[in-house]
């Protein structure tokens, strides 16, 4: 999978990039990852990727012109290599809300661009170069990256090789539509906390029915809106 990002801040993704399971996917050379500074297909003295907002009114709006260029050199780039298209993702508080099955779908995809939004938003021109748009959640933040990281983390993991067992996705929560149920591990006992003896029967049915029951239970307390 090839990942583009178009940002105004490469920088805030080295961490997160280069640890953990993303280390691990680029390491296999499962992803391509490209951080690509929007401020490149600028062409003033300043660098200027915003500028006021028409109208009047508060903060800064990101400018269109250097949006669609980065778009456009990655869809030749693409192109001359004979690559699939890429999908176009604009990251805003506006798009579709970001959860488990737009994870998986997005996993399926071969290339996509990551459009990291700033300011007081984008210029709204910018919506005609993008196939959809997303959100993570009902608050605002800052900038885009975040975002970026959030969705890259979660989708990455998904790609077939990245983990080390497969079978651990399809037990994880949201999976199903069900949170996840109880896990515990060494040792069986801590100040004076047991874990449940269904665990230790070494029935496999019946543990695959305890955890199903538990993971039922725990969706209808915490989280009755997924049934």
């Amino acid at each position: 999978m090839k990942i583009d990002v178009l940002t105004l801040f490469p920088d805030m993704f080295k961490g997160p990039f280069d640890e953990s399971i993303m280390k691990i996917a680029k390491k296999k050379g499962l992803i391509e990852i490209n951080l690509c500074d929007i401020r490149q297909w600028t062409f003033d003295k300043h660098r200027s990727a915003d500028d006021k907002p028409f109208g009047g009114g508060p903060g800064m709006v990101m400018k269109v012109e250097p949006v669609d260029m980065g778009i456009k050199e990655i869809k030749n780039k693409a192109n001359l290599a004979q690559c699939v298209e890429p999908k176009i993702i604009l990251l805003t508080p506006q798009g579709e809300k970001f959860n488990q099955s737009v994870a998986v779908k997005i996993s399926r995809l071969k290339h996509i661009v990551l459009i990291c939004g700033h300011y007081e938003g984008v210029d709204e021109r910018i919506r005609s170069f993008v196939d959809f748009e997303i959100s993570i959640g009902d608050y605002v933040l800052t900038c885009g990256e975040i975002p970026a990281m959030v969705i890259c983390d979660s989708i990455v993991r998904l790609l077939p090789g990245v983990l080390g067992d497969e079978e651990s996705i399809k037990e994880e929560s949201f999976e199903n539509g069900l949170l996840e149920y109880p896990q515990y591990t060494r040792p069986s006992e801590y100040k004076g906390m047991k874990i449940p003896e269904i665990l230790l029967c070494g029935d496999p049915k019946k543990i695959k029915k305890w955890r199903s029951e538990e993971s039922l239970r725990r969706t209808k307390e915490r989280r009755p809106d997924l049934l």
